[in-house]
């Protein structure tokens, strides 16, 4: 199990790592023209990479993984819930620059978590990498649940217009979602778990960055 686990953690930084990268690199070659076609470029590894994902839930519940399970269901959720419903379907939000500020976020998250635990899995624990894994996500993630916010809050008016995921089902029923209210009470759904999800980072932390804890880790 841990010979899987350390594979699933290196694919996972090999795409993670190929997509930040392939930012920073059009980034620096074409400048603001990058931002425009960010999701054309590399959102098919970031879909890969996010579909990928669900098998950390599996992983918990099956007990290979030790992680706590209902906060990574929410962190997961957030992206597959953003990332396919919000922006995969609205063509005209896949340009928008905060799509690109989202990806940057998330995958700068990933590669430092998918070398955390790569490393982990071997039982090498580099002080620096541990310190940066457990407390990088507390600033980064507020911020990157903002981008999922105003990506949300610019798709609005597209499904309003297009109907996208509106059922309105016929007589006697009588019976319709209008998707885009659907969003609206989703984004107070977002910053509650934000709230419960960076309560649980701060415990992480702490768990790991105690003083005992770091002892261990340098004997």
């Amino acid at each position: 199990m841990n010979t899987y686990l350390f594979v699933y953690d290196l694919m996972q930084f090999c795409g993670h790592s190929w997509i930040f990268t392939n930012m920073i690199i059009r980034f620096m070659s074409f400048g603001k023209d990058s931002l425009a076609d960010t999701f054309y470029s590399i959102g098919l590894v970031m879909r890969l990479c996010q579909l990928l994902s669900i098998l950390e839930i599996l992983h918990i519940l099956t007990g290979i993984d030790k992680s706590r399970l209902f906060p990574r269901i929410l962190q997961i959720a957030e992206r597959i819930i953003i990332l396919f419903v919000v922006i995969n379907s609205q063509e005209e939000v896949q340009g928008k620059y905060v799509v690109c500020v989202l990806f940057f976020l998330w995958n700068l998250l990933d590669v430092v978590r998918y070398t955390y635990n790569m490393l982990a899995r071997m039982g090498i624990y580099y002080l620096p990498l541990t310190w940066l894994n457990f407390s990088l996500c507390i600033p980064l993630y507020p911020l990157s649940v903002l981008a999922k916010a105003f990506a949300i809050c610019v798709s609005l008016p597209y499904f309003e217009s297009f109907g996208t995921y509106s059922i309105k089902l016929p007589f006697p029923f009588a019976f319709s979602i209008y998707f885009p209210y659907v969003l609206k009470m989703y984004l107070l759904v977002l910053f509650i778990g934000m709230c419960f999800i960076i309560q649980n980072l701060f415990s992480e932390r702490k768990a790991h960055l105690g003083t005992g804890n770091i002892k261990k880790k340098r004997s």
